[in-house]
């Protein structure tokens, strides 16, 4: 009972850091429309953190500081700027109130993009001195192909190294949006371009490119649609870990440490691999390496477990679990530009691919404040959690920079054209034209937060698809 109260506390301390993290970064951002009004002598109604009616509000110094309850995004009502009443809601205009010049707007506009970007500094700065968790895998050798997969029928084969994906040179298998799963899922035409270096038995490597088709994992019509997947895995060490009790494993005298080399004579390179043929429940000739080199072979008959007979999944399996070895967390250091121009690489490439039309990526895969917090929840249970969040920090200031500057209307960079539009011709822009645009862009922009907040939701709710988890194998003494 207190284990489960700790959790559920656990839990909710995680999801109330994740809200603070947003507001801060909201916070912020509006911090910039409020000191930038101030310094041009702009009146200020409301400073607010999210949308919708205040669920608290203080007047202070003339303003009123409120937070709403739509938690989603903030602002602060310059009623000299626009009319934004279809979004912030009426304001409390004085009667004598004179317009601003248009570089005043345009100033003020473009405060909120740049104290995030400011933000994102400030955060790359930290994460250059305490260091970014790398969550790299640094290999490309094919460890495990999936029967009957695009990647089996392509040709593609256990031991192969993958140079280059579409093109593309490849150093990893996942990390930064540069490995070989990245570029798969996001790759685009009917085929994918494999260029691999086969090791022959002779010796050396052949060079070879191979074409492969995909497939799309299916999925609910709630949640996103699954990204592309060719049936392949990396290779993983094969190092023999703790014995399960009346196992095969321990029958046949498997020792802890030792690492698996062949299998039936074939070199083996993963895990999945040596699962997948334990399932068939045929024996296993292992050849078997030790720390100092000896080799030994041993035969191993895979077994049901006895606590596994009649359960869905059920399969044969050898009974040791696998040593991971104790690999100390990797930190990268890179530089606070290099942070902010890899963020700004991730959002040109997201955002290509959601246009390219030969892409398996569209919008739905993008993400909002609930798929985002999920995001941050994870990470902060992870080691060294928080320096996860202070990188991914930079990656969402610098993204809330980029999109509230671009020239679209109710954003901020609409308000910097409308502010350069009427410097250039001495003149505001037409209100009704100005409202009706408004207006449209805000429907489309909420049916576009509902759409992804959907799929958000969606991605969180299992499916009923998923097999039920198998409890640990337990084996008979016999």
């Amino acid at each position: 009972m207190t284990d489960t109260l700790l959790s559920y506390l656990n839990t909710l301390w995680l999801i109330v850091l994740v809200v603070l993290f947003f507001n801060i970064m909201i916070f912020v951002h509006e911090l910039g429309h409020f000191l930038a009004g101030k310094w041009r002598g702009a009146y200020i109604d409301r400073f607010q953190i999210w949308f919708g009616k205040p669920i608290w509000q203080k007047k202070w110094r003339g303003v009123q500081w409120g937070l709403g309850w739509i938690p989603a995004g903030g602002f602060v009502s310059l009623p000299q700027m626009a009319d934004m009443q279809s979004v912030e809601g009426a304001a409390d205009i004085p009667a004598d109130l004179k317009p601003l010049k248009p570089l005043d707007k345009v100033i003020i506009a473009a405060a909120g993009p740049l104290f995030s970007l400011l933000l994102a500094y400030v955060f790359a700065v930290v994460v250059w001195g305490v260091g970014k968790p790398s969550g790299e895998l640094a290999t490309t050798t094919i460890g495990f192909v999936a029967p009957a997969s695009p990647a089996a029928e392509a040709g593609l084969l256990p031991g192969d190294r993958i140079t280059a994906v579409d093109a593309v040179p490849v150093h990893k298998w996942m990390g930064n949006m540069e490995g070989v799963r990245e570029l798969v899922a996001m790759s685009e035409g009917e085929r994918i371009a494999f260029d691999i270096e086969r090791p022959l038995p002779e010796g050396g490597v052949q060079a070879q490119r191979v074409l492969c088709g995909f497939v799309l994992p299916e999925t609910q019509w709630w949640q996103r649609g699954g990204l592309r997947q060719v049936g392949i895995s990396p290779a993983a060490p094969m190092v023999v870990g703790s014995l399960l009790p009346h196992s095969p494993a321990e029958k046949a005298g498997l020792v802890p440490g030792e690492r698996v080399v062949r299998v039936n004579g074939k070199p083996v390179y993963s895990p999945a691999a040596l699962a997948a043929m334990a399932e068939v429940g045929e024996p296993l000739l292992l050849e078997l390496e030790t720390a100092a080199g000896a080799r030994r072979t041993v035969e191993v008959m895979p077994e049901l477990p006895a606590n596994w007979r009649g359960r869905e999944g059920a399969r044969a399996v050898l009974g040791f679990r696998w040593d991971a070895g104790q690999m100390p967390l990797q930190l990268e250091h890179p530089t606070p530009q290099q942070q902010v121009n890899q963020s700004l690489k991730w959002m040109g490439d997201t955002l290509a691919k959601v246009a390219a039309p030969g892409s398996s990526v569209g919008m739905e895969h993008l993400s909002g404040p609930v798929g985002i917090g999920h995001y941050l929840y994870r990470m902060l249970q992870a080691p060294e959690g928080w320096k996860l969040i202070l990188w991914f920090a930079v990656v969402l200031n610098v993204n809330l920079a980029v999109l509230n500057i671009l020239p679209l209307p109710v954003v901020d960079g609409g308000h910097v054209v409308l502010g350069t539009a009427e410097l250039l011709l001495r003149r505001p822009v037409e209100g009704k034209v100005l409202d009706w645009v408004q207006n449209a862009f805000v429907a489309l922009l909420l049916a576009f937060f509902a759409f992804v907040t959907l799929k958000d939701v969606g991605d969180l709710v299992p499916s009923g698809a998923e097999p039920a988890e198998l409890p640990a194998p337990v084996f008979s003494e016999s």
